[in-house]
């Protein structure tokens, strides 16, 4: 019986022949991305009033609603969980390799959002910024310990998932925002598509190891797709702050289906063939997932019933939801 130090061992090794792989999705890539930092998106343009351009990018965003607020800061407040991230990811990807450069990469274009959300809420006044300060504090000191971070196949399934959940998050919040203030409307789709990028590669990357090593990538997989931890999970106020996100049809239960249903096809994970007895059943259990959360969605709108919420880093202004 292999101890879970082999096991790790020979999905490291698996990694390592991927080194190829990586570096051509790396140059793939970089040919589709469009490099922006936040000063481009939120300055005033050249030749034009700066004090106006705050002032009227504040006046614009007094009509943006509180729920959309509220998304705006876990949003933030998820982005700025990066430090977590990296850690997370060199310890399998360190080394002079392609993965290590991969990794470096990913961190740098991911600094940019925290970045550019965190300069938007300064120049706009849409959060009460100290609060702002003092959650990312408490969240960065409260860690993040997943119960996958010690399998390196695990690791790239929930990058996968998150990535895409996170895309979907940043979209619907600007489409959401952008109804009252532009800017931010425009800072958001900038936001997504990176992440829309970055789910391509780690998707990509994990159907290279499924080829591979079938039947401990479906045992990882199994084990993280029923459902994942958002990094702000330790967060003050997260669960409430993601009960008003689901409730204004940002991000709910019934769009991680969706991402889930999205990756059991990309991965075709109904017709990987040859598996022995623990394959076998780690695909049955994949399969069986998306019943799975469809009951839970089903349920948690069935029994949502009104509530009202208040949030420090929103000023406290009370508002009810459905």
């Amino acid at each position: 019986m292999n101890t879970p130090e082999a096991e790790t061992l020979a999905k490291v090794e698996v990694l390592a022949d991927l080194e190829d792989v990586v570096r051509d999705l790396m140059i793939s890539h970089e040919a589709k991305r469009i490099l922006w930092f936040p000063s481009e998106l939120l300055d005033a343009p050249p030749d034009t009033d700066a004090d106006k351009h705050i002032k009227d990018l504040r006046r614009r965003a007094e009509g943006i609603e509180t729920p959309a607020r509220v998304a705006l800061a876990l949003n933030l407040l998820t982005e700025e969980g990066l430090p977590h991230f990296h850690r997370l990811l060199a310890t399998y990807l360190g080394g002079d390799t392609f993965w290590s450069k991969w990794t470096n990469m990913w961190t740098a274009e991911e600094d940019r959002h925290g970045a550019v959300l965190h300069d938007y809420s300064r120049d706009s006044l849409v959060l009460n910024n100290p609060v702002v300060e003092k959650m990312q504090y408490e969240y960065l000191k409260a860690g993040f310990e997943p119960s996958w971070d010690k399998d390196p196949y695990r690791v790239f399934v929930y990058t996968t998932l998150q990535e895409r959940a996170t895309q979907v998050s940043h979209a619907n919040t600007g489409k959401l925002a952008g109804t009252h203030e532009h800017l931010i409307g425009s800072v958001l789709a900038n936001v997504a598509k990176e992440e829309a990028r970055h789910y391509v590669f780690y998707r990509n990357v994990f159907s290279e190891v499924l080829a591979r090593d079938p039947n401990r990538a479906l045992e990882s997989a199994a084990a993280i797709m029923p459902s994942i931890d958002m990094p702000g999970v330790n967060m003050p106020h997260f669960r409430e702050m993601a009960d008003v996100i689901r409730r204004a049809g940002i991000y709910s239960p019934r769009d991680y289906l969706k991402i889930v249903e999205e990756q059991i096809r990309y991965w075709a994970i109904d017709a990987v063939e040859g598996l022995n007895e623990m394959g076998r059943k780690a695909q049955e259990r994949i399969m069986s997932i998306p019943a799975r959360l469809e009951r839970i969605a089903d349920a948690m709108e069935t029994r949502s019933r009104a509530k009202t919420f208040a949030f420090d880093v929103a000023f406290d202004r009370e508002f009810e939801m459905e």
